[in-house]
C-alpha cells in the first residue's frame, strides 16, 4: 500500500513513493549534466594546450628556418665575396687552387644543407610523434571517461536498489506487524469460542462415551457392545468379539476420556477393571496423550489412543483376537484330526486312486521307451548307409588321385567345418 503525504503549500496528497523517484530522477539528471560539463570542459581543455602548443612548435621551427637560412645565405655571400675577391686577385696564377676551395666550399655546403634538411626531417618526426601523443591521450581521456560514466551508473543504480530493499524491508515488516496482529484476533476468537462452546466435564465425556459406542456398534454390527452403567465400577465400553459364526472370540474393553491433562492412575485403573472383567485388551481413548506419547501407542500393557484413532485400533486388535481363536480352536481336534488322516491314507480309496495313478505313469513310460527304442533302429539303419556312401567316395577319390597325380581334384563330400560339427 503506497504512504500517502500532503503538500504543505496547496494541500493535495500524493504517493512518497514517487516524490522520491522524482527527486531521485532530478538528483541524476543533475549529476548526468555536471558529468557532461565536465566532460566538455576537460575536452575543451586539451583541445586548447594541444592547439598551443602546436602553435608554439610551428613558430619556432619558422625561426630556427629562417635563422638558419638567413646564416646560409649570409654565409653564402660572403663565400662569393670572397671568391669574387680571390678571383680578382688570383685570376691567373691560382685559379685551380680556388676552383678547389670552392669544390670544397660546395661541397661543404651540400652538407650542411644535408644537415639542415636531415633537422628538418627530424623535427617533421617530432611533430608527428606528438600528435600521434596527443592522439593517444585523447583515447585515453575518452575511455576514461566512459569507465567514470559506468563507474557513476553502477553506483547510482547499486543506490537505488539499497533504497528499494530498505523500502521493501519496511513493506514486509509492516506486512509482518499486521499478519501477527490478524493472527493474535484469530487465537483470541478461537479462544472465546472455545469458551463458549465448552460445557461441563462430565457432559463432553458423556458426548464421546455414546459417540464411541455408536462408532463400535455401526463399524462391527456382528459384535455385541455393552455400556456400561454410571456408578457401576468398570469401563465405560465392553466390546465382544464374535467371529461370522457367531461364537466368542474375545472382550475389549473402552475407557473414554475428554480432559486437558492425561493421568498416568488411569492406566492401573483400567488394568484392574480388565482383570475383573475378564477382558483380554484395554483400550484408552483420550484427548490428551501422556508426555512421551503424541499418537496412538501401548503403555504398560494398555493400548492408549485419539478419537480419530480408534477405529483403526479397534479394527487391528479385533483382528487379532479373531486369529488367536483360531489358532487355539485349530488346536482344539489335533488327535481327531490325526486319526482321520490316518483311516484315509491305510482305507480302499486312497490305494485305488494311487493305483490308477501308477497305472497311468507306467503306460506313459512304456510309451516313450518304445518311441526311443524304434528311433535308435532308425539311426543305427541310416549310419550304415552313410558310412557305405562315404566308404565309396573314399575308392573313388583315391582312383581319380592316382589318375591325376599332383593336379589336385576336391572331392571331398564335408568340408572342414562341417566334419568338426558332425564329430
Amino acid at each position: 500500500m503506497a504512504t500517502m503525504i500532503k503538500c504543505p503549500s496547496c494541500g493535495s496528497e500524493f504517493p512518497l513513493e514517487e516524490a522520491l523517484n522524482d527527486e531521485l530522477k532530478e538528483n541524476i539528471e543533475k549529476e548526468k549534466q555536471l558529468l557532461r560539463k565536465q566532460m566538455l570542459d576537460y575536452k575543451k581543455q586539451k583541445e586548447d594546450e594541444a592547439q598551443q602548443k602546436s602553435e608554439e612548435f610551428r613558430k619556432l621551427q619558422e625561426q630556427q628556418e629562417t635563422v638558419f637560412r638567413q646564416q646560409l645565405d649570409n654565409e653564402l655571400k660572403r663565400q662569393h665575396v670572397q671568391l669574387e675577391e680571390l678571383v680578382r686577385k688570383k685570376l691567373s696564377s691560382d685559379y685551380e687552387n680556388q676552383l678547389k676551395t670552392l669544390q670544397q666550399s660546395a661541397e661543404e655546403n651540400e652538407e650542411r644543407l644535408k644537415e639542415a634538411r636531415k633537422k628538418e626531417l627530424e623535427y617533421l618526426q617530432k611533430e608527428k610523434a606528438l600528435k600521434n601523443k596527443e592522439e593517444e591521450l585523447e583515447l585515453q581521456l575518452q575511455r576514461q571517461l566512459i569507465q567514470e560514466r559506468e563507474h557513476l551508473k553502477e553506483q547510482l543504480l547499486t543506490e537505488q536498489a539499497e533504497r528499494m530493499q530498505v523500502k521493501d524491508q519496511e513493506h514486509q515488516l509492516r506486512t509482518r506487524e499486521l499478519e501477527k496482529q490478524i493472527e493474535d484476533q484469530k487465537k483470541l476468537v478461537d479462544e472465546m469460542k472455545r469458551k463458549a462452546e465448552q460445557g461441563s466435564m462430565q457432559l463432553q465425556g458423556e458426548v464421546q462415551e455414546l459417540l464411541l459406542e455408536e462408532l463400535l456398534q455401526s463399524t462391527f454390527p456382528f459384535d455385541q457392545v455393552t455400556e456400561v452403567g454410571k456408578g457401576v465400577r468398570g469401563a465405560d465400553c465392553i466390546q465382544v468379539v464374535r467371529n461370522h459364526y457367531g461364537q466368542e472370540a474375545g472382550k475389549i474393553i473402552y475407557e473414554s476420556k475428554r480432559t486437558k491433562e492425561f493421568a498416568l492412575d488411569w492406566i492401573e485403573k483400567l488394568k484392574a477393571d480388565m482383570r475383573q472383567l475378564g477382558a483380554d485388551i484395554a483400550v484408552i481413548v483420550t484427548q490428551a496423550f501422556p508426555r512421551d506419547m503424541d499418537r496412538f501407542g501401548e503403555k504398560d500393557g494398555v493400548y492408549i489412543c485419539s478419537f480419530a484413532e480408534v477405529r483403526s485400533v479397534a479394527l487391528l486388535l479385533r483382528n487379532g483376537l479373531l486369529k488367536i481363536a483360531e489358532t487355539r480352536k485349530s488346536g482344539e481336534n489335533k488327535g481327531d484330526k490325526m486319526v482321520m488322516l490316518y483311516d484315509y491314507l491305510t482305507g480302499h480309496e486312497f490305494g485305488e486312486q494311487w493305483k490308477a495313478i501308477r497305472e497311468g505313469f507306467l503306460n506313459m513310460k512304456l510309451s516313450i521307451q518304445k518311441e526311443r527304442d524304434a528311433m535308435e533302429r532308425l539311426w543305427k539303419a541310416r549310419e550304415k548307409q552313410l558310412e557305405k556312401v562315404l566308404l565309396n567316395a573314399a575308392h573313388i577319390r583315391g582312383t581319380v588321385e592316382g589318375i591325376a597325380g599332383a593336379d589336385s581334384v576336391n572331392l571331398n563330400l564335408l568340408d572342414e567345418g562341417d566334419a568338426e560339427l558332425l564329430e
